[in-house]
């Protein structure tokens, strides 16, 4: 087999097998309505929070209540999290606090889920960008749960 036509299957199959695992892809994270946030705390340990998303310009996009919020800023690993989003799991996924974005991803919220009517008028103190390492690749499918 020629150099080139080799060098060029084998980047094909490249291709081929990062997208069989999976990669960070809001538009496909868009149909979602939850993903999982992992935060660790130095008393705590390892905690899974639950949040909605929204996906505006191509980003993805979460707000925080109290709690969730407390647990990023004693996030040991700061500014990284894990995300479980879509049966995939992203061990590398930087937190952005994005404060200029609390108004578009609020409006996103409330034209998204139905129940924002009353979720709303909860605290939501942190609003978040959740963007990948681009060295870190996706795992093949999320554990099943106990």
């Amino acid at each position: 087999m020629p150099r080139g036509l080799f060098t060029a299957c084998l980047a094909v199959l490249l291709v081929v097998a990062t997208a069989a695992r999976g990669a960070w892809d809001p538009q496909a994270f868009r149909k979602e309505n939850t993903l999982e946030i992992l935060t660790v705390g130095a008393d705590e340990g390892e905690h899974w929070s639950t949040v909605w998303l929204v996906v505006i310009d191509g980003q993805v996009y979460i707000r925080l209540g109290t709690r969730a919020t407390e647990r990023i800023q004693k996030n040991v690993r700061k500014p990284y999290v894990k995300v479980r989003v879509a049966g995939q799991e992203f061990d590398h996924v930087m937190a952005q606090i994005v404060p200029d974005m609390v108004t578009p991803v609020a409006k996103a919220m409330a034209e998204k889920y139905w129940s924002d009517i009353f979720v709303r008028h909860l605290a939501h103190p942190l609003t978040i960008r959740l963007v990948p390492d681009p060295s870190a690749a996706a795992t093949d499918e999320v554990p099943a749960a106990p």
